[in-house]
């Protein structure tokens, strides 16, 4: 038995310290980095998981003008998926979304992004593992900032998950595009495993739950 406990709690301390390395790679930048967006469109930045599952998603909805898989967070500079996928870099896998605020709204958005992935799994979404598949909201301006932080306290408050929120507000760093074979992946790959059991069942979730908020 005393075996057993010294196992378990090197195990536990080797974990620790595992996830504090990793934490140690995450950016720390103060203040959104400043993109340039067309005149009267934003941007949008969410980390959730898998980004093939949520660029699927947000594609859906009527006033998203492009959504970009990619990488940010991160200390590593031009990231591969390889790098990405080991989880030694920092970065998490996201979505930046060009939306127009006009047609649909950051906060719709944040409805969205919460309605369709767990956010409150630390480092992790179903089997994907890792801080790479962290949940993140980086925000591009002060407003994100508080209805991101907003929305949080609110699905706390009335306990909509059941457990604590996790999600992580963050500004907005360096977003690296992540390679061609990864953009528009879902509606190039139905027929995959993948996103057969995982995203399509993410996909149909929305056009059920939003379909005043889907494209014409």
């Amino acid at each position: 038995m005393k075996k057993m406990i010294g196992l378990l709690t090197l195990i536990t301390i080797s974990c620790q310290s595992k996830e504090k390395e990793q934490e140690q790679l995450i950016s720390e930048i103060k203040e959104p980095v400043k993109m340039e967006v067309e005149k009267g469109l934003e941007i949008a930045t969410f980390g959730g998981g898998c980004f093939w599952c949520t660029e699927a998603i947000f594609l859906e909805l009527d006033g998203v003008k492009k959504v970009e898989s990619g990488y940010t967070g991160g200390k590593t500079v031009n990231p591969t998926y390889e790098e990405v996928s080991t989880g030694t870099t920092g970065h998490a896998e996201a979505t930046q979304i060009t939306f127009d605020p006009n047609k649909i709204s950051f906060g719709e958005l944040l409805e969205i992004f919460f309605a369709t992935h767990d956010p409150t799994t630390l480092n992790r979404q179903g089997a994907d593992i890792g801080t790479q598949y962290r949940s993140e909201i980086f925000y591009h301006n002060d407003e994100q900032k508080r209805l991101a932080e907003e929305y949080i306290k609110l699905l706390d408050a009335e306990n909509t998950f059941g457990k604590p929120v996790v999600t992580k507000v963050s500004p907005a760093g360096k977003f690296y595009v992540a390679e061609n074979y990864h953009q528009n992946y879902y509606a190039r790959n139905k027929e995959k495993s993948y996103c057969s059991y995982v995203i399509t069942p993410k996909v149909e979730k929305v056009r059920k739950q939003f379909a005043g908020k889907l494209k014409k």
